[in-house]
């Protein structure tokens, strides 16, 4: 069977041992999802109204210049969904996800991508050199509540598989074995400080929309399910992971990867919906 980048094979697949019995994931047939349509999160989806980019082109807060990075007064806090402080960001530029802000600690952030502490982490705007510019540029996209009802609550595993995080989650991925597009992005990973944490995210990798983070919380976290539309009917995605074949090309299948969909409440109460790994997640109760 031949697979593309953008023509994946999205399977609707079982959650895993000890779930509820009320998931409604069972296996379904493999089928092809090439076509993007205009949804719910957005213009350009794939495979659900609530699976799609930020908006119709770059996933990344671009300059005037068509830069994907910005220079950024460092040492300032990276936080997390919390606000709660991750690290102090060393780096001199960071790289910041379109629509993606928050006020935290007291003022304005933005979600940075592969800062100082090896994880994504929301920035101060005032730290950013350029503000006026990045202000006007960087945009506001929420992902949106389905409005169907909640499913099962989880929260975020304190632990990994180490044999899973190496796989990629696009097919023939050029990334290479210590680059992005690994199964290991979307799971709780001990990061520089020592603690674990996982992304939110916009949008299920493998489908050209980027895998794009929204969010960023600690093992722990509690994240409630709900009930999502897709084009194959099952209220999840799972996507097939790759491992490298005889040539060293990320073509060989190993495994699939299931996606939920869901909310965290963050400390200060706001509703962060994304989509998060099952592999990154176990049942939990009294989701808030």
């Amino acid at each position: 069977m031949r697979f593309t980048t953008y023509g994946l094979m999205v399977l609707m697949g079982c959650a895993g041992g000890g779930e509820p019995a009320d998931l409604d994931d069972e296996a379904g047939e493999p089928s092809f999802e090439t076509a993007h349509f205009a949804g719910v999160n957005g213009d350009v989806c794939v495979a659900s109204p609530f699976n799609c980019r930020f908006r119709d082109g770059s996933s990344r807060v671009t300059t005037a210049g068509g830069d994907d990075s910005w220079g950024i007064d460092p040492g300032a806090s990276i936080r997390d969904g919390n606000g709660d402080v991750l690290l102090a960001e060393a780096g001199s530029r960071l790289t910041f996800n379109y629509g993606q802000t928050r006020a935290l600690a007291g003022k304005a952030h933005a979600l940075a991508l592969t800062t100082s502490n090896h994880s994504a982490g929301w920035y101060p705007i005032d730290h950013i050199l350029g503000e006026t510019s990045f202000r006007a540029r960087v945009g506001e996209v929420n992902a949106k509540n389905p409005g169907l009802g909640a499913m099962a609550c989880y929260a975020v595993r304190n632990a990994h598989d180490p044999a899973l995080e190496l796989k990629k989650v696009v097919f023939d991925s050029m990334a290479g074995p210590d680059g992005h597009e690994r199964a290991g992005d979307y799971l709780s990973l001990v990061r520089v400080n020592g603690r674990r944490s996982v992304n939110l995210i916009f949008s299920v990798p493998g489908f050209g929309l980027g895998g794009a983070t929204t969010d960023h919380f600690p093992a722990g976290t509690k994240f409630q399910r709900v009930k999502v539309p897709t084009t194959a009917g099952n209220p999840s995605i799972t996507i097939p992971l790759w491992v490298q074949d005889g040539e060293g090309r990320y073509r060989t299948q190993s495994g699939t990867m299931l996606f939920l969909y869901g909310h965290v409440r963050a400390a200060d109460g706001t509703r962060r919906f994304g989509w998060m790994a099952r592999d990154a997640l176990e049942v939990s109760a009294d989701c808030p």
